[in-house]
């Protein structure tokens, strides 16, 4: 309630020429709106109507980070979460430590994550749980492990079968449009698969910054007319791609070489383009408006 006026009242003291930002302004609400769920506009620009939390504890899970309050997602990732927890457990795991999922009315995050922002993505710690009881404060200091070596092209010993067997459930679920890991993962996961069994890979996707965990992104659910799906890519067009050869060769000869040595970028002419962290209400959909008037 705190946090709802606060929101409300920024809005109502600020003059035009000073918007507040979009990540104040969710960031100030602790509760979902109370709306049906629906995700709206997309992954990275966008908000969530009528998200529901996952609980904080469960059978197989356990929510990280309670102090963040982003344990929060559309109803078909709160069941994706806990039926690949069970899955978990199938392969040896206790259970899942669930990291960020959304804001309880999704939108840019007060901090980190460009992402988040409808509802469908979640991390995933790629810690396998030793209990599944921990305390509120031990949620906040227990760390996840890196899988990936400091050159970016291994796994280290933390990387495991049951790892990969978990992914490759992920990946292989309907309701997942893609899971983006380190590129050594997929590299190691390239490596693992056989030929007659890599299509599912097209779904792991490299992305900088997901050493410790695996971030996974739901497709658009069915009834949500206001969610702008992912754009496919050449791997998913292809009939069989796995993005297998074009990981291993663009990651390793390419990408890497230019995080060791930045090209020099040409100076941008005019404004320079807003994202997350700088986003206003106006620049989302104009239902996000409503979600966050919603009481």
């Amino acid at each position: 309630m705190i946090r709802a006026l606060f929101a409300a009242l920024i809005l109502c003291a600020a003059p035009a020429a000073a918007e507040p930002l979009a990540r104040q302004l969710f960031g100030a609400h602790a509760t979902p709106s109370r709306q049906a769920p629906a995700a709206i506009g997309s992954y990275a620009k966008g908000c969530g109507a009528g998200l529901v939390a996952l609980p904080e504890t469960g059978p197989t899970w356990q929510a990280m980070r309670l102090s963040r309050n982003r344990n929060w997602g559309q109803p078909e990732l709160v069941q994706f979460l806990q039926d690949l927890s069970g899955v978990a457990r199938q392969i040896g795991w206790k259970g899942l430590y669930i990291g960020d999922m959304s804001q309880p009315r999704g939108g840019p995050m007060t901090g980190g994550h460009a992402s988040h922002q409808i509802g469908l993505d979640a991390d995933i710690w790629m810690l396998p749980p030793d209990r599944l009881n921990l305390s509120r404060k031990q949620r906040e200091n227990i760390s996840s492990v890196s899988v990936r070596t400091n050159d970016q092209t291994r796994v280290t010993r933390n990387w495991t079968r049951q790892h990969h067997a978990l992914l490759k459930a992920a990946a292989s679920d309907r309701r997942v449009d893609r899971i983006f890991v380190a590129a050594a993962v997929k590299i190691a996961m390239c490596n693992a698969a056989t030929r007659a069994d890599k299509a599912w890979l097209q779904k792991i996707r490299p992305l900088y910054g997901h050493n410790t965990h695996f971030h996974v992104r739901l497709k658009c659910p069915a009834g949500s007319s206001g969610c702008i799906p992912q754009t496919p890519t050449v791997a998913e067009l292809s009939k069989n791609g796995s993005g297998c050869d074009e990981t291993l060769n663009w990651w390793v000869t390419t990408y890497l070489e230019e995080l060791r040595n930045p090209p020099k970028r040409a100076k941008r002419k005019g404004p320079v383009p807003r994202n997350a962290k700088t986003y206003l209400l106006s620049d989302l959909p104009s239902q996000c408006k409503n979600v966050l008037a919603s009481r």
